[in-house]
């Protein structure tokens, strides 16, 4: 080979080497928790598959976990997928996932009362009560008189003897409006306790 061919060759070579993308990022995967481009973002499909997925939670749950995380590859900033993904965590008393969950659809959920709600409830299990109660008041920070946390938060309150001033104004309103019959009726019962 004489000069000339090596010289053509060598700037053959250097040209080939400087088209070449630096790094991984040529063969970058998507999956849930990789941020895509912006333009491979698809909320739209997310959406339709987190809705989806919502309605198999009870009865297929191993079906719902695998479109939630489908939805979020299509977007993984659809907070209401990573709610219901964490939903599932804590139902199969999964903690440091479910609060994982939970933290990403709190930041993406910010009026949100439920990711907060549902955090309380994950770190009570984990036995990290102060954590807990603060998720509740933080929940009732952006959502006032969300009746469902206000239910968690007496519960939380008496059944780790943590109760303050307003618990009884808790229990209160528990008694007039809580989700259900046997809320209301409990919160009745404890405010007669609470007087004994």
């Amino acid at each position: 080979m004489n000069n000339d061919t090596q010289a053509i060759l060598g700037a053959a070579l250097i040209l080939v080497l400087a088209l070449l993308p630096i790094g991984c990022a040529g063969s970058r995967t998507v999956g849930p928790y990789s941020a895509p481009r912006e333009a491979m973002r698809n909320p739209l499909e997310a959406q339709r598959l987190a809705r989806q997925a919502a309605d198999l939670m009870e009865s297929d749950p191993d079906r719902a976990e695998e479109l939630f995380r489908e939805a979020l590859t299509h977007d993984l900033y659809h907070g209401p997928a990573h709610n219901n993904l964490g939903v599932l965590h804590l139902t199969r008393g999964e903690l440091y996932e479910a609060a994982n969950e939970f933290e990403w659809a709190r930041k993406l959920m910010p009026g949100h009362p439920d990711p907060r709600l549902n955090l309380a409830l994950t770190l009570e299990r984990a036995g990290r009560i102060d954590e807990a109660l603060a998720a509740c008041d933080s929940a009732l920070e952006v959502y006032p008189g969300h009746i469902a946390t206000t239910q968690a938060l007496a519960r939380l309150q008496l059944r780790h003897r943590r109760t303050d001033d307003r618990t009884r104004s808790l229990l209160e309103e528990i008694a007039m409006r809580g989700e259900s019959q046997p809320w209301r009726e409990w919160a009745r019962l404890r405010l007669v306790l609470d007087r004994e």
